[in-house]
């Protein structure tokens, strides 16, 4: 069963999308996606998603476990940047530990995305609320890690700078008012006018979501070998701490709700690193950060890992403590 697991993610045709697009820019072909089509995908993606949430939220409704959920999910991106920042700043600088650790913490959208369709595969369900859960847990980890360099680096600017802009960014980034947006137009649409716009929803889905990891692939290859320079460090962290985090937390779901989809939902969240918003908002909180660090991390290493290992592991966790 964990073999088939496994073997079926692998040769899911949205992975190897990514992994073309791997091998497109190692073999230096002219392969190529506009940057504004890239970016219509990215936006199609987080509204499609944060929509069916929204409707399914509406269609179940509001109860205890939706809002321990919420809890749980803020608690988890406040918690992951606390302890990684101290492991990260024994090696790193103050301002890249405090970015990587906001990295970590935060959580991916599309990575979230392909574990939804990864679900759909297996044939699971999972609560329209997590969508909610996702773009709450964007925020925490951004204003905990940039709190944290304020603590501890008076050398950098980071005490100079406005905190209020950092929170207001990372709740207004593009892609968190996007899902938000969709989430919310989903709850309060007609559920009759809403069928209209079910093609669009869900038929093409995954079409999108293959082209969309084809330049994903494309970009982690040409950001991954810009990192390299620091070593074992960053590629072992960048592996086994989003493993670590998505296990315990596949553990820890089971206080929370009992639903295999969700349950693996949280576990994805914990395991993922942000590579939209937090890398926009370290831009604002801590300009000396490299992003030629913590982009590649997430992007070229978390990843590929998360889609192609750890979702199967993850689920194989909920599974075995169901």
């Amino acid at each position: 069963m964990e073999f088939q697991i496994l073997f079926s993610n692998i040769t899911n045709p949205v992975l190897l999308y990514f992994v073309l697009g791997i091998i497109a820019t190692r073999l230096k072909s002219d392969l190529e996606i506009p940057a504004n089509i890239t970016k219509f995908i990215s936006l199609y993606l987080l509204f499609s998603i944060g929509f069916k949430g929204g409707q399914e939220l509406a269609h179940s409704g509001f109860n205890a476990e939706i809002i321990y959920s919420l809890i749980f999910g803020m608690l988890i991106s406040s918690l992951i940047p606390l302890y990684t920042f101290f492991l990260l700043k024994w090696k790193l600088s103050i301002s890249d530990a405090g970015a990587v650790a906001a990295s970590y913490g935060s959580v991916s959208a599309v990575t979230f995305v392909a574990a939804i369709s990864f679900l759909e595969m297996q044939n699971i369900t999972s609560g329209g609320h997590m969508v909610a859960v996702m773009a709450l847990m964007e925020s925490p980890a951004i204003i905990v890690g940039v709190m944290l360099m304020m603590l501890y680096n008076d050398k950098d600017g980071s005490k100079k700078m406005n905190i209020k802009s950092v929170i207001h960014h990372s709740f207004t980034n593009g892609s968190v008012l996007m899902i938000l947006g969709s989430l919310i137009i989903g709850i309060i649409a007609d559920a009759k006018q809403a069928e209209g716009i079910k093609p669009f929803t869900t038929d093409i889905f995954k079409g999108f979501l293959a082209i969309f990891l084809l330049e994903m692939g494309m970009v982690t290859a040409r950001r991954f070998a810009s990192f390299l320079k620091y070593g074992w460090f960053v590629t072992l962290f960048a592996i086994f701490i989003p493993s670590i985090n998505g296990c315990v937390v596949a553990y820890l779901s089971q206080f929370v709700t009992h639903e295999v989809g969700n349950r693996f939902l949280f576990a994805v969240l914990a395991a993922s690193a942000s590579y939209i918003a937090v890398p926009a908002a370290m831009k604002i909180a801590a300009p000396k950060a490299d992003p030629g660090l913590y982009l590649p991390m997430s992007l070229g290493v978390t990843f590929p890992f998360n889609i192609s290992i750890g979702m199967p592991l993850y689920l194989i966790i909920v599974n075995y403590f169901s």
